[in-house]
């Protein structure tokens, strides 16, 4: 099934219950499992990676298939390496291709029991859920945050804590910081100076928590009031000081005339004036989920842009470099990658490559889809093969495109 994406209404007015923020609930429900709390988490984000992890972490099987939740796959690795039993853990055919071998590694040398059912290094896995004990584990700082986060989140509940070493730079930082901040909330002291991380042994304290917006579902529509010639949208339940890093991107939208202002219900967004930038120039290694957003935006305003840090979309959902390679020359734009974690593009549309009504591969990635509707506000329509990836994380996408005036044929 494939779904069409038009509108001619330029001038965008309405109000969106953005979903909540995938990152905060993911950990949040580990900590609350960690922490034995009497009490549910609030505002759970109805995406399928959360629905996946919650019904995990509340089922009473040994065998868990995270499809392509790559949240789940890495945090339950941790987690279940810590309780005891029997557990075996696998996902789709992409899971089972995205690696897992340097979390594997660093669990092992604290005690943790686990093998590859099939090949080295990948899912699935089996879990002897055994005894941990902690000490400094060394490892690379480039690689993705979700294996660090993973085992910050058990790291109060071994034995002796545990205190990572991070070598060279650090990609995600802030979803690393969003991590220790959950856990403090939830009362864990910890110490991070420099690329050094010590959480002790302590215990979790139960807390009624709310989740806030979904930061990454909103660069979407900051994507769209980039493209509007006018009007505002409310962001309900979204806060600008926010602990997602992908807050940061308000400051990025500026240069293209969108303000945003924090009201007590959330954030409006206002199209202040209808210009953008000569040549955009970003780094995404503590953002690397915006990155198509941007990118997709920038070939509909025919901006020019070299973008780097963005060495960890090769192993994301899908090669998300090569996707959005493919998939933008659809609309005539030949992107390059200067250098590994980076790409760029020189701002030329190739009018013979460009289709009339491209059709958008998502490859199983949610971002994909997400990214490339709003083009359709600069004219540029298109039909979304395997719409419905969007459940991912904002499962109600389509229909909020509809209440601005999007016209998706179904």
């Amino acid at each position: 099934m494939n779904y069409k994406v038009l509108t001619q209404n330029k001038n965008i007015q309405g109000s969106i219950n953005l979903p909540a923020s995938k990152s905060i609930s993911n950990r949040a429900l580990i900590i609350n499992a960690l922490s034995y709390s009497p009490y549910p988490i609030r505002n759970l984000s109805d995406s399928d990676d959360t629905k996946v992890l919650e019904a995990a972490l509340f089922s009473n099987t040994s065998k868990f298939d995270i499809g392509h939740a790559g949240t789940a796959m890495r945090f339950l690795t941790a987690f279940l390496a810590k309780i005891v039993g029997e557990w075996e853990i696998t996902g789709s055919e992409r899971m089972q291709q995205r690696p897992i071998k340097i979390l594997v590694d660093a669990l092992v040398q604290l005690g943790a029991k686990i093998e590859y059912i099939n090949n080295e290094g990948y899912p699935p896995l089996k879990i002897l859920g055994s005894h941990l004990e902690g000490k400094t584990l060394e490892l690379d700082g480039s690689i993705s945050s979700q294996y660090i986060s993973a085992l910050l989140l058990i790291a109060p509940t071994i034995e002796n804590g545990l205190t990572l070493e991070l070598k060279g730079d650090i990609t995600s930082r802030s979803y690393i910081k969003l991590t220790l901040e959950l856990m403090a909330k939830f009362g864990i002291q910890y110490q991070w100076e420099g690329n050094k991380i010590v959480v002790p042994e302590q215990h979790y304290f139960p807390l009624d928590f709310t989740c806030e917006a979904d930061w990454s579902g909103a660069s979407y529509w900051y994507q769209i009031m980039a493209l509007a010639d006018d009007g505002e949208i409310l962001l309900e339940n979204l806060k600008l000081d926010s602990l997602q890093g992908d807050a940061n991107i308000a400051d990025w939208f500026v240069p293209f005339g969108v303000s945003s202002i924090q009201k007590e219900n959330g954030v409006l967004l206002k199209k202040t004036k209808n210009y953008h930038p000569q040549e955009l120039v970003l780094d995404f290694i503590e953002n690397p989920d915006v990155a198509q957003t941007m990118a997709c935006l920038c070939v509909a305003k025919e901006i020019p842009f070299h973008f780097s840090g963005l060495k960890t979309l090769k192993i994301k959902e899908t090669d998300r470099i090569a996707a959005l390679q493919n998939e933008l020359a659809k609309f005539g734009a030949q992107l390059v990658e200067p250098a590994d974690g980076e790409l760029a593009w020189e701002g030329k549309l190739d009018m013979e490559m460009k289709e009339d009504l491209p059709l958008i591969k998502t490859y199983h990635d949610h971002r994909m889809a997400l990214a490339f509707a709003p083009m359709a506000l600069a004219g540029l329509p298109m039909q979304i093969d395997d719409p419905m990836v969007v459940t991912k994380s904002y499962p109600g996408f389509w229909e909020d495109l509809e209440k601005v005036g999007f016209r998706i044929e179904k």
